[in-house]
């Protein structure tokens, strides 16, 4: 009898095993996605792009090889010798480059990052049946690095344009291009971020992925499952110049958007702020009185802007712009420059601890240089400084109306630990204007002991804030 019962014991164990590896067989495992269909269906709609671009060579002056001045003219190092050290006019000859591109539209329009095709003097797209087409530069965009091209041909194969807004974080992407010039290779990987800001393009919120991508692949469509474009491939971060698992794509919002401005009116028109900000440290956090860090602290605004003329001051926190939170600095940039130029547009910002709304219509942003949002890295203070009146020298140079000029800093002093170096102009202390010495030595008489203080300085050519704490 005891038999019988161990025995049922065990066929009962046997049992429950069984029906937990059915479940997770069922709907537990981790199944790895099955890209065929994808590559299948809209591979061939990617393409090859090859650009040839003249390049000119100057002879290096002044290069005397006594050995090498009487080689005979069919010599093999002759014409080496000639072109690079020689003496003459400017050489000019021909480059190669290549990368991807993918077809939005069949009647020959192609989308391609402007990298790929900057100062080409002809440009050939290869599509994946390997018939070869000129193509023509329609327009680009330089702060985007985005150009569409357009080939003569009809009835191509076209991407399917998706929604990067509605990709999450670890979902799987695909890339497909012409790494090194194999043409359709294609890799994958997932989502690793979204939202990143690189230097010098602040205005695109990059997508992050751990996609393969090396040269040869920039321009190229980043799929999701569903078989959409939700990006293209443009960057990776290295140290080698090789793949080292982080790469950046540019959403694609950003680039139809381009696309179709170039369509219409041959130009990009991006929203303009008018300001410079810095990121919202812990230490300024405490001195704004905010609970943690957040939003894009004003740390100048350029006359006639449009911050200027909807009130935004220096020292304001900007938290939403357009009814979107801003929970980084590097978040506002990218927010203004897709706004709509022209339109009004409602802000939140933080000024004396307190919210307030403002209305503010957005310009565009010029074409000179200025940036819509320049990033001003933060920087360490300290106190126990001299000071002295602001001449009229100084106050031109540097396009400021008031202030006190630092003449010396103590070498253990609360400014010296945050980098309050001399020469620098102090603007502001704890939200109070600096108008003159006196003015400034009454604030920080009276400036809380224990407490971070945000300190508003000038130097070089712009404003930033630093968060100086003063010892008990």
């Amino acid at each position: 009898m005891r038999e019988v019962v161990e025995g049922r014991r065990m066929a009962a164990l046997l049992f429950g095993l069984a029906l937990c590896i059915a479940a997770l067989s069922a709907g537990g495992a981790v199944v790895l996605p099955d890209f065929t269909g994808l590559v299948k269906k809209h591979g061939p709609a990617v393409v090859n792009i090859s650009t040839t671009q003249k390049v000119k060579q100057t002879p290096i002056p002044g290069m005397e090889i006594p050995e090498l001045e009487n080689l005979p003219e069919d010599h093999p190092f002759g014409e080496l010798f000639r072109r690079f050290f020689g003496e003459g006019d400017i050489q000019e000859f021909e480059s190669e480059s290549l990368g991807s591109g993918f077809i939005i539209s069949d009647d020959g329009f192609v989308l391609t990052n402007y990298h790929v095709i900057e100062d080409a003097a002809e440009i050939l797209v290869r599509l994946s049946d390997r018939r070869v087409l000129k193509a023509e530069l329609v327009g680009h965009d330089a702060r985007s690095d985005l150009a569409l091209l357009r080939v003569k041909a009809s009835g191509l194969p076209v991407v399917r344009v998706g929604d990067s807004v509605r990709l999450e974080v670890g979902e799987w992407v695909l890339a497909i291009g012409s790494p090194f010039g194999f043409d359709q290779s294609v890799t994958a990987g997932i989502v690793s971020a979204k939202g990143r800001a690189l230097p010098r393009e602040n205005y695109v919120p990059f997508i992050q992925t751990d996609v393969a991508i090396n040269p040869g692949n920039s321009g190229g469509p980043l799929f999701n499952l569903d078989g959409e474009v939700v990006g293209i491939n443009s960057q990776i971060y290295s140290r080698t110049g090789g793949y080292m698992g982080v790469s950046f794509a540019i959403p694609i919002e950003v680039a139809m958007d381009v696309v179709e401005q170039l369509k219409s009116s041959g130009r990009v028109q991006r929203g303009w702020l008018g300001v410079m900000i810095q990121e919202v440290t812990r230490d300024l956090a405490e001195s704004f009185g905010m609970d943690k860090p957040q939003g894009a602290l004003v740390a100048r605004i350029f006359p006639a802007s449009p911050a200027e003329e909807g009130g935004i001051e220096v020292g304001d926190v900007v938290l939403e712009f357009n009814n979107t939170a801003v929970f980084t600095s590097s978040g506002l940039p990218p927010i203004v420059g897709q706004t709509r130029v022209g339109q009004e547009v409602p802000v939140k910002v933080l000024r004396d601890g307190k919210a307030k709304y403002l209305t503010v219509r957005v310009g565009e942003l010029p074409d000179d240089g200025v940036t819509l949002a320049q990033q001003v890295q933060p920087e360490r203070n300290r106190l126990g400084v001299s000071v002295a009146e602001l001449d009229s020298d100084a106050r031109e140079m540097a396009q400021v109306d008031h202030g006190v000029q630092i003449t010396g800093v103590a070498e253990n002093g609360p400014a010296a630990l945050v980098g309050i170096q001399s020469g620098d102009i102090v603007l502001m202390i704890d939200g109070k204007k600096v108008t003159n010495t006196s003015e400034f030595a009454k604030l920080v008489k009276a400036l809380p002991a224990g407490k971070s203080i945000p300190v508003l300085v000038h130097r070089g050519t712009g404003a930033e804030f630093l968060a100086l704490r003063i010892p008990k």
